[in-house]
């Protein structure tokens, strides 16, 4: 099988990692990391004009543009929803719309295209304030404050076009949830839900879930409080009603559904829908899975999910090393060093996230996310452990990376395990 990955990041090269286990993969436009495989490759041309037998599209923006739309109208096998399902994503003023249709537990909500409203609203409500970009912003669209001041501020920014441009131009107003945040991927051939392994990533750049909104700076994989019990529930109360509201508006949903989920004292709730892998959850949650990745996503792709979705026992934590600037100005240009040291620690793989090649033929920095240091361990101290060895070693120019990623629940899970012969 060849399969075409499409996109240029950490999820990306983590794709291409696992499906080149059993098929040959080409990345558009892919990244130094997609290229140094035997049986991975990068190119420049376009989706369109690559023959593969499947299709993998893995950041939303094409999905939101209909790429799924235009491959599948050329007769190829396509992974990732049409435009239609993808506006779960594109808008989510319209995904509380679906999410309401479909019986969803999730946060009470407001959506407002003027500020005086929405001023008005942020009044009356309590902390903490939810306040979100309708359109796409590359993970940094929400804010999460305790401060009535900054939330009014960021309604400011955003419907005037200051922060997202057209993204911003309408906000949703979300009721402020506590509890544990937890990521589930599910893939969808339009009827079926295949649940993967629950994840949990971090979103604010600073330690203690301090600083500004990110695209994600780690994640891990099990989560420990997140048993198959708590998997049952999800899909039986967000994933699946989600599916059949979506089927009743006669959308087909072949893709993977990311649900990002609060467990609440009341039970899940969803807190966003996303409509493609998750970044840096893939990181974590598609090393563990067993077996032909190929052809499980093939079958998804092809409304005929049979198989089932088997993962290793063993742990995944991902670290992300992000650009000096990371989230709001990112500087481009420094030179990594390290690499091979790093890539060299036992368990560990180095996804690129946002690196390139410079005229010398040196790896430098190209994006806010750079690296994603990703590790297998028998436990998840153990994985955590060998993740932050292996960050330790690279090196450029105002590096920066949380430290405790994955620490709480490595340490309710147990010591590092002995390393196997």
């Amino acid at each position: 099988m060849r399969v075409c990955v499409v996109g240029a990041g950490g999820r990306e090269h983590a794709l291409a990692h696992v499906l080149a286990r059993t098929a040959d993969v080409v990345v558009t436009p892919g990244n130094p990391g997609t290229a140094t495989s035997e049986r991975t490759i990068s190119t420049p041309a376009p989706p369109e004009e690559i023959e593969a037998d499947l299709y993998v599209i893995g950041p939303e923006a094409p999905l939101v543009d209909g790429l799924a739309d235009r491959l599948r109208a050329d007769g190829r096998l396509v992974l990732g929803p049409g435009a239609d399902g993808a506006r779960l994503e594109g808008s989510k003023a319209w995904m509380k719309e679906v999410l309401g249709d479909a019986g969803v537990p999730t946060a009470a909500h407001r959506a407002f295209t003027a500020v005086e409203p929405a001023l008005q609203h942020l009044a009356t409500a309590s902390p903490p304030y939810v306040v979100k970009t309708d359109g796409l912003a590359a993970g940094k669209g929400v804010l999460v404050t305790g401060s009535l001041a900054e939330a009014a501020a960021d309604v400011e920014a955003k419907l005037s076009g200051r922060a997202f441009g057209p993204a911003g131009h309408r906000v949703v107003i979300e009721e402020g949830l506590t509890g544990e945040e937890l990521s589930l991927l599910a893939l969808c051939d339009g009827r079926r839900v295949l649940p993967l392994a629950p994840a949990q990533d971090f979103k604010r750049v600073g330690d203690g879930n301090t600083g500004p909104n990110t695209g994600g700076m780690g994640a891990y994989s099990p989560v420990p409080m997140a048993g198959p019990d708590v998997v049952d529930t999800v899909v039986e109360r967000a994933v699946e009603p989600l599916l059949a509201a979506l089927r009743r508006r006669g959308i087909d949903y072949r893709g993977v559904l990311y649900a990002g989920l609060m467990l609440t004292p009341e039970g899940p709730r969803v807190v966003e829908y996303n409509v493609r892998f998750g970044d840096p959850e893939a990181q974590v949650v598609l090393p563990r899975l067993v077996g032909d990745v190929a052809g499980l996503l093939a079958e998804a792709a092809d409304g005929r999910l049979r198989s089932d979705a088997t993962f290793t026992s063993d742990a995944c934590v991902t670290v992300v090393l992000a650009a000096e600037g990371y989230p709001s100005t990112p500087r481009r240009g420094d030179k990594i060093s390290g690499m091979d040291e790093s890539s060299a620690v036992d368990g560990v793989v180095l996804f690129h996230a946002g690196t390139a090649s410079d005229e010398a033929g040196r790896l430098v920095t190209a994006g806010g996310r750079v690296l994603d240091v990703t590790a297998m361990g028998s436990t998840l101290a153990q994985a955590r452990q060998r993740a932050y060895e292996a960050a330790s070693l690279v090196h450029w120019p105002g590096v920066h990376y949380r430290r405790d990623i994955a620490a709480a629940a490595a340490a309710a899970t147990g010591p590092v395990a002995e390393s196997r012969p």
